[in-house]
């Protein structure tokens, strides 16, 4: 890692100390706190369990009624770089079950951040609530635990696998991951077990169709639900176990077929073999209708019907399906099924159904991208007498924006689901009867709460919050409309400086064409009347994101309201653009024209935002700079390469610089780039990637230092082998942010015309 001189810092602290002041905090104090990433409920019981980041230590904690005081159940106490995840409890809250080490890379290659000889891995960990040192059970992700807590299932190389999670006892190959232990054709995924552990749902993918299998553990024999030519998926057990509800589609036409045959007249190649945008049940969604497998001069009849498309009988293509598993599987047919309820004829909106919950009297899921909709939704089919319209839930116009952002209350009764709705700049959460009704308000105010686990004696709900001066905690909500959290977790440090926080104010700006923009504030506490500051721009990564008034529930985006937090206490003035494409605001804002590589649209929602910097009395407007990871790193040196004039110095983290792949200067992904204006950077920038970075390849910083050396473009490059798109280790963060600040203070805060000129 190249060396920086930390002046910045250094002269601050001197400057404070010869006025007779305390110390401004530092940026590793603002990240003192420990951050729950991810949360989980029991099913049968009040307790609770969270993914725990502590200064680049991961640890699983746990709470439980009646206090709910917090565990830590593991001892991982070096910050190395391993990450944890997917922690799930089983039924009575005893054992919990989670993930330690990084998803690979494309070739397969676990991160390893600390540069460990032996290399790194991914496997399941269990640990007992109850105390104890947590345990390795497997090498695998992705756990489904039993629910008496026993087994776990993941699945590695396209089949089912099974561990036993208790530490002693005789264990054969089956029972540590040895060998599979559901092998079957295909690709194998999504294993569930019942409610009573006995048996397990799965899905067969066979490329061009896909069957629902169960796995009866007593008998130790596999049965297929109502088998079909079509592709299956979604599996989803009744609280009883007597019935399976999935997700059927048409099975996939010849236009669309992939499979690469082996010769012969009777396994030709699919006519879509090796044709991009093909697509089978597991690509693209099932029942795919082939468009992508289409070329230009493809003279195939493609109206003939059932070539190209497929429809069931009809017209529809989406279809509910519910199993009876208590009836005799014939030897032919499996299980039977029937038809619960379909899509119309043409309907485009409940063709995308995927994820399927069971609730009371009714299977509830949830919609994005509803056509003419700016909002995502959730509805419910009855099980009795179901309309030709599912029942929509949500009414409140809102972003629900993931699958942890909706759960089901113990009973099946209430959904509960996190939503912008009627505060768009925050996340609230709501709830609603499954059978239908008018939503409520759980939580409202100037908080920010999201991932729900409604807790088994449903009083409470378990939730994270964030508040413009709290950071990420565990909270517990009362079941009643407008309540408050009680926050359970963390402590937080003496050092961190809570009282140094600012609140962010919501301004809007105007880019070129006329689209409001949101965006944060952050004024520092000591600016007086007259002064002008040196001010920053953020711009988040993504785009698919919303920065808000608060800390926030992604860890990145966390570290980085903080950091705005400690640059607005060093002094600067700090707006933090919610730029189009990002989520939040509605789909036509998420989905606007000539964005990314069509035009970088969003490019000027920067430029508004900084010339509305520029235009304040306490902004030095010759003092502008500009930050962002990813993404935001792509508009960073998109504002370096189009508006040195604006932008003095910049910190560009794993950006992008290069849409695509022509270097066609008549193409327009290489006009919307920042490498088509690099004639006109001239401003200093602030690098810094890991070379084994999953989401923005490295060669993107291999290409853009080439070009800032052949014009002499002063840059400051921080290169960490083996760390990723984030880095793993808190350690390089805190050197990062100090290394970035100091930049910052040379380029920003001490920029004059003068200096400029020179450079």
């Amino acid at each position: 890692m190249s060396r920086l001189l930390s002046r910045a810092p250094l002269v601050l602290v001197l400057g404070a100390s010869a006025l007779g002041a305390q110390p401004k905090p530092t940026i590793a104090e603002f990240l003192s706190p420990a951050s729950p990433l991810e949360l989980t409920a029991a099913h049968k019981a009040d307790r609770v369990a969270w993914v725990a980041y502590e200064r680049g230590m991961r640890n699983v904690y746990t709470a439980a009624a009646p206090d709910f005081r917090p565990v830590r159940v593991t001892s991982f106490l070096k910050d190395d770089g391993t990450e944890v995840s997917d922690v799930v409890l089983s039924d009575d809250g005893s054992t919990v079950v989670f993930v330690r080490g990084s998803a690979p890379n494309r070739v397969g290659w676990i991160a390893n951040p600390s540069h460990a000889p032996e290399g790194a891995e991914r496997a399941i960990w269990a640990a007992r609530t109850a105390g104890g040192p947590a345990w390795r059970v497997a090498q695998g992700a992705a756990p489904e635990l039993s629910p008496d807590g026993r087994w776990v299932l993941y699945v590695k190389d396209a089949q089912i696998y099974r561990a036993r999670v208790a530490p002693n006892g005789p264990r054969t190959a089956a029972d540590t991951g040895g060998v599979a232990f559901l092998t079957q054709w295909g690709r194998q995924s999504s294993p569930k077990w019942s409610p009573d552990g006995t048996r397990i749902a799965f899905v067969s993918d066979r490329e061009n169709h896909a069957l629902i299998g169960v796995y009866d553990t007593r008998t130790r024999t596999v049965e297929f639900v109502a088998p079909s030519v079509d592709c299956d998926g979604s599996p989803v057990w009744s609280p009883d176990g007597k019935r399976l509800a999935f997700v059927r589609r048409p099975g996939v036409p010849f236009g669309a077929q992939t499979q690469s045959g082996t010769g012969g007249i009777g396994n030709p190649p699919g006519p879509a073999s090796g044709r991009p945008g093909a697509s089978g049940c597991g690509v693209g969604g099932f029942g795919g209708g082939g468009r992508g497998a289409q070329q230009a001069a493809d003279t195939t009849p493609r109206r003939t019907p059932g070539l190209y498309t497929a429809t069931f009988p009809g017209g529809y293509t989406t279809s509910v399906m519910v199993a009876d598993l208590t009836a005799r599987p014939n030897a032919v047919g499996g299980y039977p099924a029937m038809e619960l309820w379909h899509n119309a004829r043409g309907d485009r909106t409940f063709a995308a159904i995927r994820s399927l919950m069971w609730g009371d009297g009714a299977i509830v899921f949830g919609l994005t991208n509803i056509q003419g909709d700016e909002w995502d939704r959730y509805y419910a089919i009855p099980l009795t007498n179901p309309g030709p319209q599912p029942t929509l839930l949500t009414t409140t116009d809102g972003l629900i924006e993931d699958a942890t952002s909706a759960a089901l209350s113990r009973d099946g009764k209430t959904l509960f689901y996190s939503t912008n709705a009627n505060d768009i700049e925050r996340r609230h959460v709501w709830a609603v009867p499954v059978a239908g009704g008018t939503p409520t308000a759980i939580t409202s105010g100037e908080g920010i709460e999201t991932y729900p686990q409604p807790l088994a004696s449903g009083r409470q709900v378990a939730v994270l919050y964030f508040g413009a001066k709290q950071p990420a905690s565990v909270g517990l909500v009362p079941n009643a409309p407008n309540s408050a959290a009680k926050l359970i977790f963390p402590t937080l440090p003496k050092d961190f400086p809570q009282a140094a926080h600012v609140v962010p104010q919501i301004v809007t700006t105007k880019a070129a064409d006329g689209l409001e923009i949101h965006n944060q504030l952050f004024l520092p506490a000591d600016l007086k009347p007259g002064e002008r500051r040196p001010a920053l721009v953020f711009v988040h990564g993504g785009p698919s994101r919303q920065m808000m008034p608060g800390y926030h529930y992604m860890q990145f985006y966390h570290w980085a309201y903080a950091v705005n937090q400690w640059l607005a206490n060093q002094g600067y003035v700090v707006l933090s653009i919610n730029y189009r494409s990002g989520i939040g605001y509605g789909r036509s804002f998420r989905n606007a024209q000539n964005t990314n590589a069509r035009g970088n649209s969003e490019y000027q929602d920067v430029v508004a935002g900084a010339k509305y910097l520029q235009s304040r009395a306490d902004v030095d407007p010759s003092r502008v700079g500009i930050w962002g990871l990813s993404y935001g790193g792509l508009l960073t040196s998109q504002a370096l390469a189009r508006n040195s004039d604006i932008f003095v110095a910049g910190a560009d983290l794993a950006g992008v610089h290069l849409y695509g792949n022509s270097l066609d200067t008549a193409a327009l992904s290489y006009k919307s780039s920042a490498i088509s204006a690099i004639d006109t950077w001239k401003s200093p920038v602030f690098l810094v990637q890991g070379d084994d970075d999953r989401n923005v390849d490295f060669a993107q910083m291999v290409g853009l230092v080439q070009l800032l050396r052949a014009r002499n473009i002063p840059f400051e490059l921080t290169v960490i082998p083996d760390d990723v798109h984030e880095s793993l280790i808190h350690a390089r963060w805190i050197e990062t942010w100090n290394k970035m600040g100091d930049f910052l203070h040379r380029y920003v805060w001490e920029h004059t015309p003068s200096k400029a000129a020179s450079r």
